[in-house]
């Protein structure tokens, strides 16, 4: 059985998400490893509303950020699958993994 491990990425530092995704490629591919990616997808603007009171009509200005997004696929390593989800990474950037346990073709349920 192959184990294919998914990373999600996300975070409102470009520049952060963009060091840690491509030193993490860089660290997959120099293993040896099969790895997809980075797919990025469009950025995510947010607006937040901001009130002084539970009013209605007692407003600030809105609260605006824009959340950036890379997906990494990493297939049948699991050691280096294992080291990745015991990283340290930088509070700004968010890490999703999942990990996916693929059968061959023609596998039987037994």
């Amino acid at each position: 059985m192959t184990f294919v491990t998914k990373l999600a990425f996300q975070s409102g530092d470009r520049a952060v998400l963009e060091d840690v995704v491509g030193d993490l490629k860089r660290m997959i591919e120099r293993k040896g490893a099969e790895c997809k990616g980075p797919h990025s997808a469009p950025p995510e603007r947010i607006r937040v509303p901001q009130y002084r009171r539970l009013a209605p009509g007692d407003e600030f200005s809105p609260w605006n950020y824009t959340v950036y997004s890379r997906r990494l696929e990493i297939h049948g390593n699991e050691h280096i699958a294992r080291e990745i989800g015991h990283r340290e990474f930088p509070e700004s950037v968010r890490v999703e993994i999942e990990v996916e346990q693929k059968k061959p073709l023609g596998h039987r349920r037994g």
